[in-house]
């Protein structure tokens, strides 16, 4: 998790968040369809091409700041976009074609990646706030200390 940090700060959030959001999908949902095995296969499938997906953007967008602050120059942005989806296309098409998984659920599980995105901001609030309880002082003046003088 450090490594990714280090890649960026809200990535280690994010892939716990996706994570999470497959355990809910997959116990909501595994009550109510016939092929659990198409079902699981599909949701984690859909699952680890979203957080693949997260890491390769988090990579492509610190190599592109990174080549705009030493080079000037941005790089191929484009270039891993196209592959990111060609990829996605791919495994779903290969899932598809050899009935390993349901395609539907695949992509489900690859909604987890916007889901955690959205939600991300919200439990780094609640995280933050966690990390404050025990006593450590708080960004900025302490309101009950300021002098009206």
């Amino acid at each position: 998790m450090i490594m990714l940090k280090r890649i960026n700060p809200a990535l280690p959030q994010l892939i716990v968040g996706i994570l999470f959001y497959g355990i809910v999908i997959q116990l909501t949902g595994m009550w109510f369809v016939k092929d659990k095995q198409a079902y699981t296969l599909g949701l984690w499938i859909g699952v680890a091409l979203a957080i693949g997906m997260a890491i390769n953007m988090a990579i492509v967008i610190l190599d592109a700041v990174d080549g705009m602050a030493t080079t000037g120059r941005t790089v191929r942005t484009g270039f891993w976009s196209v592959l990111r989806y060609v990829v996605v296309v791919g495994v779903f098409v290969a899932a598809w074609y050899f009935e390993l998984a349901n395609p539907l659920i695949m992509f489900l599980g690859l909604m987890g990646l916007k889901v955690s995105a959205y939600l991300q901001p919200i439990f780094s609030k609640i995280i933050s706030h966690r990390g404050n309880e025990g006593g450590e002082p708080s960004v900025g003046p302490d309101k009950s200390s300021v002098n009206s003088d």
